[in-house]
């Protein structure tokens, strides 16, 4: 509360002045109204992109379907996927797997190849016991499997998800610093675990853990850590672990895309564009994109050669909330002396 608000005024002498607030007080608070909703509105005008109608608060992941002609985001707390498609202003339901009834939706894979998407469910918080991977058909949306991925007793987070050229799906545990390996057809093949993916102790640290993955066609995962900013490289059928020599941070960062070999979009805050011209021995952040850095981006994701940034928070008055695909303009990043 601003200095004195609640105070009454003092006459001369001391004494009571008649209990009106000082005359200051409401100017400053409606010019810091004011400068805020500035901020918010050049925010919001950076986006470009595409703004939606939709379910719910969150949509914590969003991908391109170049085949379908649309976006497809998980509805978070619908447990469920929407589609947007090209014009549209408003998403339609398309999944909602009574088996993930009152669980969250998280990370997001199209399956090109096998014309499938994967999908990760987790707990709502603050409960870290529930970890769950589907699998579905695009089109029909008939489901192929739904597997479970939590141990009883074990505290998990399952964010993302990517797949490799003989459909294995690789889900990434934010929590226990962890990948789970699932076979095309569904069943769990394993747990990659590794002392390299904490590179720092601490909950400072590793609050959020491995987060955003993708796999790389040379045949190796790269995969984020939020809290810590490391970039790992990893070797699936090995289990092998690189740390990134990464020259920039990535420092909160989320949702991976890559766009071509040698070139990673980063969602988070802020965006970052990543480049490697040594499988990924080394790298260096060339790019950064901010947007509306209040709606926190969480995926990204390519639409006809541009980068789309999902931003996971939606507001608006209502049921219905207003989402964000902000087309990304990275502006280069100076190289550090």
């Amino acid at each position: 509360m601003c200095g004195g608000c609640s105070r009454r005024q003092q006459g001369a002498e001391g004494g009571p002045g008649g209990g009106g607030r000082r005359p200051g007080c409401g100017a400053v608070l409606a010019a810091l109204a004011l400068a805020v909703a500035a901020a918010v509105a050049f925010l919001e005008g950076t986006a470009g992109g595409v703004s939606y109608a939709g379910e719910g608060w969150l949509h914590e992941c969003a991908k391109w379907d170049a085949e379908g002609g649309r976006f497809l985001a998980s509805t978070f707390f619908g447990a469920g996927v929407a589609e947007l498609r090209a014009g549209e202003a408003e998403e339609r339901l398309v999944l909602a797997d009574p088996d993930a009834a009152g669980r969250a939706a998280l990370g997001l894979a199209i399956d090109a190849p096998r014309r499938r998407l994967l999908l990760v469910y987790a707990d709502r918080m603050p409960r870290f016991g529930y970890a769950a991977l589907g699998a579905y058909e695009l089109g029909s949306w008939r489901r192929l499997f739904f597997t479970r991925l939590d141990v009883p007793g074990d505290s998990t987070l399952p964010d993302d998800v990517a797949a490799d050229e003989d459909g294995n799906a690789y889900v990434t545990d934010a929590l226990g610093s962890k990948i789970w390996k699932v076979s095309p057809d569904g069943e769990l093949l394993g747990v990659i675990k590794n002392a390299t993916f904490v590179q720092r102790p601490g909950p400072r640290h590793n609050f959020v853990g491995m987060n955003g993955i993708v796999y790389h066609p040379n045949g190796y995962l790269l995969v984020v850590h939020t809290s810590g900013g490391d970039l790992f490289k990893v070797d699936p059928k090995t289990e092998t672990v690189h740390v990134v020599k990464v020259k920039g941070s990535l420092k909160r960062g989320d949702g991976l895309e890559l766009l071509s070999p040698t070139r990673l979009a980063v969602a988070g805050m802020p965006n970052r564009l990543v480049e490697s011209s040594d499988e990924w021995e080394t790298a260096r952040v060339t790019g950064q994109y901010v947007g509306p850095i209040h709606r926190i981006g969480s995926s990204a994701t390519v639409k006809d050669g541009d980068v789309y940034i999902n931003h996971i928070v939606g507001f608006g008055i209502g049921k219905k909330k207003t989402h964000v695909l902000a087309r990304a303009v990275f502006s280069p990043v100076a190289e550090a002396s």
